[in-house]
């Protein structure tokens, strides 16, 4: 990228910069709370661009000083090593630039519905859910978000036959930190290898356990895309006594909520909480994402967009990480990477194995990008 082709297309993120920073100055706009973050996750978005293409700019000017003294014969040995310094920094610098000004997923910033089913396997599988909860738990509290059960339906032994959780983030941050951006990539089969508490020979069983991840949807997405599949008229809403574990009012009064989208047939039922309001504003939560999910995921099939990659079966085969115990090993089959430290892994220590995926996500946006800049020079071109 030459620095006219740079300062072309950082000038409009310029003027974006200041504008978002007039309107984050107006105490109107906080009185819309999803309005605020919007604005403000673009407003950080934005704050890493300039900040890294600042950056660049300030190296190059001294790596140009640095050269012109070396070409005016008037320069010593440590200016000539400062050159070369100057010289790898500025590569990196526009190569961060490069990575921060690459097309990114709009749904990056966003928290997240994490869905985890139990499959084949039976009570091992559901173990194993347990344990990715337990383990995608530690790894957001690792990062300051905030875990929350929103419904989850337990096993005979302890373990989950599915659970849904909200895993969000404080504050307004730039897309690149966002929660959605981190675990994106966690939608799939995750294949567990080990010998399972159940089997009395001591022989390895291998089970699976379907992650979903979704962007969580808010109020201002229902306002904007999904006022009308909202409608109340579109709704049925059940309530009936909760059956799973709970207070003194859980099992007792009719608490749990289902409700029906009736055109679409999706169904959501909550029964985690003390109240039926509560119970209800959770399944409406889900619902909304679920929602959001399946619109967007239409317009990309009608926009011809390869959608994004998330496996919804639970079939053994359909994997795209396998946690084994004998060799305490996990492997990721997208990207190839490999550990041996599995203890770790399940204690939330996911950021290698998250950013192998990363990598391998703005790699392939680099390289798209490059296409279409190529075919656009080619066109004018020709």
């Amino acid at each position: 990228m030459s620095e006219i082709e740079e300062s072309d297309r950082l000038a409009p993120l310029r003027r974006e910069h200041v504008a978002l920073q007039q309107e984050m100055s107006d105490p109107a706009l906080h009185a819309d709370a999803a309005r605020a973050r919007r604005v403000g996750q673009r407003y950080a978005e934005l704050d890493d661009v300039l900040a890294a293409a600042d950056a660049l700019a300030a190296t190059t000017a001294d790596l140009a000083t640095a050269r012109e003294l070396i070409d005016l014969g008037e320069a010593d040995e440590e200016i000539a090593a400062e050159a070369e310094e100057l010289t790898a920094r500025a590569e990196r610098e526009r190569q961060t630039l490069e990575e921060l000004l690459a097309p990114r997923d709009p749904d990056d910033a966003r928290d997240v519905i994490l869905e985890i089913k139990a499959g084949a396997g039976g009570e091992e599988s559901a173990l194993f859910a347990a344990e990715l909860l337990r383990m995608y738990r530690a790894y957001a509290e690792s990062k300051g978000w905030r875990v929350e059960v929103l419904t989850s339906s337990e096993s005979d032994l302890g373990g989950f036959k599915d659970v849904t959780a909200a895993i969000s983030a404080p504050g307004a941050g730039s897309a690149r930190d966002g929660v959605f951006a981190h675990l994106k990539h966690e939608a799939g089969v995750h294949r567990v290898q080990r010998v399972p508490v159940t089997e009395s020979q001591g022989r390895i069983h291998t089970s699976a356990v379907g992650v979903l991840v979704l962007p969580e949807a808010d109020e201002a997405d229902e306002s904007e895309v999904l006022a009308e599949a909202m409608a109340p008229a579109n709704l049925r809403i059940d309530v009936f006594r909760s059956s799973g574990p709970g207070g003194q009012s859980v099992n007792t009064t009719d608490s749990a909520v289902r409700i029906t989208h009736l055109p679409t047939g999706v169904v959501v039922s909550c029964q985690d909480q003390k109240s039926q309001l509560q119970n209800r504003e959770q399944a409406m939560r889900i619902l909304r994402t679920r929602l959001l999910d399946a619109r967007r995921a239409e317009q990309e099939a009608a926009s011809s967009a390869t959608r994004r990659s998330q496996v919804r079966t639970v079939d053994r085969s359909e994997r795209i990480r396998t946690y084994n115990f004998p060799e305490s090993r996990v492997a990721d089959h997208r990207t190839g990477y490999k550990a041996g430290n599995l203890s770790a892994v399940l204690a939330g220590d996911l950021d290698d194995l998250i950013a192998s995926s990363r990598d391998a996500e703005r790699a392939a946006r680099l390289a798209d990008a490059a296409g279409e800049a190529a075919g656009d020079a080619g066109g004018e071109s020709a």
